[in-house]
């Protein structure tokens, strides 16, 4: 008997790029007490963190951290990224795929199960799935996690079935966690992470289909369960 592997991916910024959520995310913040300062500061901060020069975790956070420093609050945060979350994969709001990734994904699936797991709420991803023409592919969707400590069980329980591969492009969010419990990593992007130790490395998903591929076709057998 040969183990089904699992791969897991994460949303955005792996499977879906584009400057369209986080545009959406700080328009809508202007629609917040104090938010017009904020605009402008949330797109300076965005600008500067595709420069590669700042230090945050990604784009979401530069523009959060901008945001509150322009003295907004967390729940109006909350109030604006949900407003924008309702938009994703619409034009006002649109994700683009990673070149190909509609080919591999399909053909990925047919030698392991394609999971999703992120940290957004459910609102809109559907749609952006559907958008970026994955939406079969994906046979189970995890919504919400609050990684990183909330990754852990969803690998744990993949973990019982076969390998598991966790895809994103956040190490100690999306990666560590699943390295921590055996499972094998493929970090996407060029930032560097001191700690960061994954398995597969590449400056975008495209990169990795190969190996990907060739990571799920490699014949394994079956480990016993996991103990919880």
């Amino acid at each position: 008997m040969t183990a089904r592997p699992t791969v897991v991916f994460d949303f955005d910024g792996t499977l879906a790029l584009g400057r369209g959520p986080l545009q959406a995310y700080i328009t809508a913040l202007g629609s917040q007490p104090g938010g017009d300062r904020a605009v402008e500061a949330s797109f300076a901060a965005l600008a500067e963190f595709e420069t590669g020069t700042s230090a945050h975790r990604d784009a979401y956070d530069a523009v959060r951290t901008a945001a509150l420093a322009q003295g907004m609050r967390d729940a109006d945060l909350g109030r604006a990224y949900l407003a924008s979350r309702d938009l994703l994969g619409t034009d006002a709001a649109p994700v683009v795929a990673p070149k190909g990734l509609g080919d591999f994904l399909r053909e990925l699936s047919a030698e392991a199960t394609c999971v999703l797991a992120t940290n957004a709420p459910p609102v809109g991803v559907e749609r952006a799935l559907i958008s970026l023409g994955i939406e079969d592919s994906i046979s189970d969707r995890h919504h919400d996690v609050g990684k990183p400590a909330g990754l852990a069980p969803i690998i744990t329980a993949h973990l019982r079935n076969g390998p598991v591969l966790a895809v994103g492009d956040i190490w100690e969010f999306d990666l560590a966690p699943a390295a921590l419990l055996g499972a094998d990593t493929a970090l996407v992007g060029v930032r560097e992470t001191a700690d960061a130790r994954p398995t597969l490395r590449g400056a975008a998903l495209s990169d990795l289909y190969d190996p990907i591929r060739d990571w799920a076709a490699t014949p394994r057998t079956p480990h016993a369960p996991l103990t919880a």
